[in-house]
């Protein structure tokens, strides 16, 4: 990976866009990154942190407040690097989220992060030639590349010397965390899981079978009641169990026989008991009922003769019933004859006009029927006089339209011309519209450089007088120098020369003769002096500079603004932009009414061809609605001459039909009630005589007394039953005192109760003795089916145990515990041996920087009190040939330990993960606890870095490195923020 330019805008301290060449910074392969404390020197390396990996390390990344409080809320925050992963060049460019100030209104809002990657040259074989812009597609693409997190990226490329020496002198959990995410040695630690889950997993099934045992041990336990085997074997403990069980089973058996037997005998005599109990009792019923009866019997003949007369009465009681309801269909004749006759009389009919109700309805019949075409022909005059009405007003109405479709039609013409007209003018003013924005946009412009080119011509002004003052301020400073040197070195000779001696050579020369040695000035110049004087001349120069580079910038602003105007003057601008600003809105006004002006032309020759269409259809609608009504109204006239006639006098032909119809009906009925009137007065007669006859044949003296005689069916019937229920009774007694006197019964009834309570004693102890033997059958067979399941359960239950056993071992070595002697998990096995990797990588460097007295020293030991060994890291000190702990190094030597560390980190985690060359690193401070000598083997390892084709940055405020170091960025830390210049490149 090589780094070629970083552009910052809005980010850390930086207000404004900073650019790094990393081109030309890296040119020598060495570069130093310097400037004030709190500038945003870190800033920069976090920069190129976040445009790859979208955080920076540390606890900035957690604070995720990237933006710079002093920028403008117009200035977006952007991070652009171009670089070169693996052959492929490519450009990454990430703007952070953050909170900014509404554009319009009050309040704030939040400006989503976005990303984008583009490839400058040609993008690997699957990857979209167009580029990215998701963060995701992004973020897996960059790690493709590198072949490494963001976590190894500030390891092994950002190496900030602070954590590595918490790392030489960590503890070993603390270096574990480290290098678990350098080395991604997650997958040993989920080996170390899943055996843990695995042994979890096979305890648990353990655990399930082994509850099973015992499960059915306590199933024993509940069935026999008896105490646990402890210490004896459960298959002795359920052998002697079913022995006991057994025996107990054929003892409560024989108990069983004995006690039902007693129970029947018992039984048996209680049914004997029950019995003549029983036939006692009913002996008793009997004779008491037959006591009942005999005294009843008089009713009983009473009952008899009272049922002879009601059935000789019978046929009187049915003649009278006959009698009344002749005489009830007599009265309904003679007042439905009334009602008739009525009715007819209502219809304009008189009894005294001499004809036959029959004859006068028939003649009525006769006369509607002649009126039922007319009805029909009626019905039809009312809806065709409704017709006519309506035609009449049908063509009132078309009338009207019709000349309301001519007055739209002479108008339609002029309207339709002048919309023609306006949709011309908005297309000719589209057309025109882009060439008049180009134009304006043009004048616009050239509007703003005139308005800037009096400033422009004014700042050059200025700094070329500024230019000037620092030139003669340079000169004069650079004059004071060499004045002070020259004083310096006249004062050195007779500082030289107070020592010499005659006859001994001179510490400059060698000659042992001093012809003439130099006298001491009265006010000699000292070393400070001259040191003053020097950053007096540098500070001065660099002043000059500063004010070329402004004159150069402020002509070169002024040169463009010209040449850019021509003769273009600004008063000649505004008026002609006015001019082109009037038109463009002209045209943009005619432009947005071209839509409507089109759809008011396309309606408007739409509506000339339906009026056309509509005039027609109402023209020949007319003509038709015309000839119907001149039609329609010579019919009405001639069939309303036939109605006239026809009502004669009714409201209508329907009416008076109605009537007719009415009348015939009401005397046909008249004539009927007459019939039937005498019909039902001849019947009447006859049933009186027939009730008379009936009373005579049946032997009483009257009607009347025959009538007090009937029963009706209810008190018939209930007679019957009382007579029939005495008999069956009678019956009854009679037949159940014989089959007693039969059977020659005691006196006296047997003792029940005694005898009863006989039969229960027995039967409680037959149900107690068989309750006994299912027990002991029941426990029996259980302990049987128990010693079947216990078998099964204890033979399952010894492979299972077996695995857990060999898993159990096995996990804790895995895991450091158990017979693992060195109390090293896997993990830490696997991060051990990359350390010893580290260790003699970062040897190789270590040796060299101390002049070969310390080397690491890698140890797999375990810490005290059985903590996890396998990371200790200590020193092998040369001089002493000692271990020493890396906590006993003083400052200088940690530094290099440190840096050692991180280079051989760095190259075994490059190595470890496949990843791209690292041919860009960064170094973070450290420097200024090293002395002169080691600050030369330090930078002679760095040499051989740069040797290699790396470019190695350097982040320190260390003096001697300015000067060692040619290639720098500088930053500046101001009120208004930050700003950087690159120097020697």
């Amino acid at each position: 990976m090589r780094l070629h330019r970083l552009a910052v805008t809005a980010f850390g301290p930086y207000p404004g866009r900073v650019e790094v060449d990393f081109d030309a910074l890296g040119a020598d392969g060495l570069f130093l990154l310097h400037g004030d404390t709190g500038a945003g020197k870190t800033t920069l390396l976090d920069a190129v942190a976040f445009a790859l990996f979208g955080t920076v390390p540390g606890a900035r990344g957690e604070a995720k407040r990237l933006r710079c409080d002093t920028s403008p809320d117009t200035t977006t925050t952007e991070v652009r690097l171009e670089l070169t992963v693996q052959g492929y060049r490519l450009l990454l460019v990430r703007t952070p989220e953050y909170t900014r100030r509404k554009r319009r209104g009050e309040g704030s809002t939040l400006q989503r992060g976005t990303v984008s990657l583009t490839w400058l040259d040609h993008p690997p074989g699957q990857a979209v030639p167009e580029g990215l812009s998701r963060a995701d597609e992004v973020g897996r693409t960059v790690r493709r590349l590198l072949g490494m997190t963001h976590q190894q990226f500030f390891q092994v490329v950002l190496l900030p010397q602070g954590e590595f020496a918490r790392f030489l002198r960590a503890d070993t959990a603390d270096r574990e965390k480290l290098l678990e995410r350098l080395f991604g040695t997650e997958r040993f630690a989920n080996v170390e899981h899943w055996f843990r889950e695995r042994r979890r997993a096979a305890r648990q099934h353990r655990d399930e079978v082994a509850g099973q045992v015992h499960e059915v041990v306590t199933r024993i336990r509940q069935t026999t009641s008896a105490d646990p085997p402890g210490e004896q074997p459960v298959s002795e403990w359920l052998a002697a169990l079913r022995r006991d069980a057994r025996a107990r089973e054929s003892g409560a058996r024989e108990a069983e026989r004995r006690a039902v037997v007693l129970r029947d005998e018992a039984t048996e005599a209680l049914a004997r008991a029950r019995a003549l109990a029983e036939a006692c009792q009913r002996r008793d019923e009997l004779q008491a009922s037959w006591r009942s009866l005999e005294e009843g019997r008089g009713d009983r003949d009473a009952w008899h003769r009272r049922r002879a007369a009601a059935r000789a009465a019978a046929p009187v009681s049915s003649a009278e019933q006959h009698r009344v309801r002749l005489d009830e269909a007599l009265d309904l004749a003679r007042r439905d004859e009334a009602a008739a006759l009525a009715e007819a009389v209502s219809h304009g009919w008189s009894p005294e006009g001499g004809d036959e109700p029959r004859t006068a309805a028939d003649r009525a019949r006769e006369e509607a029927g002649t009126l039922a075409p007319l009805v029909s022909e009626e019905a039809r005059q009312l809806s065709d006089t409704r017709r006519l009405a309506e035609l009449a007003g049908k063509a009132t109405v078309e009338e009207d339209q019709l000349a309301e479709l001519a007055d739209r039609s002479a108008l339609l013409p002029a309207e339709l011309a002048e919309a023609r007209v306006g949709v011309e003018e908005a297309r000719s003013a589209s057309a025109r519209l882009d060439g008049l924005r180009h134009r304006r946009r043009e004048l616009a412009g050239l509007l703003a450089d005139a308005r800037a080119l009096p400033g422009a011509e004014s700042a050059l002004r200025a700094a070329e007088d500024l230019l000037r003052r620092r030139v003669d301020a340079h000169q004069s400073a650079r004059q004071d120098l060499l004045d002070l040197r020259q004083r310096r070195l006249a004062g050195m000779a007779a500082e030289l020369a107070t020592g010499l001696v005659d006859g001994e050579p001179c510490a400059v020369c060698g000659s042992t003769t001093h012809p003439a040695p130099p006298a001491a000035q009265a006010d000699p110049v000292t070393e400070d002096e001259e040191r003053r004087a020097t950053s007096r001349e540098e500070a001065a120069g660099a002043a000059r500079q500063d004010a070329v580079a402004a004159v150069r910038d402020a002509d070169a602003v002024v040169r463009r603004l010209r040449d850019h105007l021509g003769e273009w003057t600004e008063p000649s601008l505004a008026e002609e932009l006015a001019g082109v600003e009037s038109e463009e809105n002209k045209a943009e006004s005619v432009v947005s009414e071209q839509a409507d002006r089109e759809r008011l032309a396309a309606r408007l020759e739409a509506e000339q061809a339906a009026l056309h269409d509509r005039r027609t259809l109402l023209e020949s609608a007319l003509a038709a609605t015309r000839a119907e009504h001149d039609g329609l109204r010579e019919v009405v006239r001639e069939r309303d001459e036939r109605l006239v006639a026809a009502r004669a006098g009714f409201d209508g032909v329907a009416e008076r039909r109605a009537h007719l119809l009415g009348l015939a009906a009401a005397l046909s009925a008249l004539a009927e009630a007459v019939a039937e009137r005498a019909s039902a007065t001849a019947r009447a007669s006859e049933a009186a005589a027939a009730v008379e006859l009936a009373a005579t044949e049946a032997g009483f003296p009257s009607v009347p007394a025959a009538l007090d005689a009937a029963l009706d069916d209810a008190e018939f019937a209930a007679l019957e039953s009382a007579i029939e229920d005495f008999d069956r009774r009678e019956a009854t007694i009679r037949a159940g005192l014989a089959d007693v006197l039969a059977a020659e019964l005691p006196d006296a009834a047997p003792d029940l109760p005694a005898v009863r309570e006989a039969a229960e004693h027995h039967q409680r102890a037959a149900d107690d003795a068989i309750a006994v033997a299912r027990n002991a059958a029941r426990i029996s067979r259980e302990l049987a089916e128990l010693n079947a399941e216990w078998a099964r359960a204890d033979a399952a239950l010894a492979p299972v145990q077996a695995t857990f056993d060999e898993l159990d071992a096995l996990t804790d070595v895995v895991n450091g515990q158990g017979q693992n002697s060195r109390r090293m998990s896997l993990r830490s096995y696997v991060l051990a041996a990359r350390l010893e990797e580290v260790a003699v990588a970062a040897t190789s460097r270590l040796s060299r920087m101390s002049q070969g007295r310390f080397s690491f020293v890698h140890s797999d030991a375990s810490g005290n009190r059985g903590t996890r060994g396998g990371l200790w890291l200590d020193v092998l000190d040369d001089y002493s040939g000692q271990v020493r702990s890396a906590k006993t190094l003083s400052g200088g030597e940690s530094f290099l330990a440190s840096l050692a560390l991180a280079l051989g980190l760095a190259d075994v985690v490059a190595a470890e993960t496949g990843g791209a060359l690292l041919d860009t690193l960064f170094i973070d401070e450290g420097f200024g606890t090293l002395d002169a000598e080691t600050l030369d083997l330090v930078m002679n390892t760095l040499d051989d870095l740069r040797a290699d084709g790396r470019v190695v940055g350097l982040v320190s405020h260390v003096e001697e490195l300015r000067q060692r170091i040619p290639s720098r960025i500088r930053v500046r830390r101001g009120r208004a923020g930050s700003s950087l210049e690159q120097e020697g490149c």
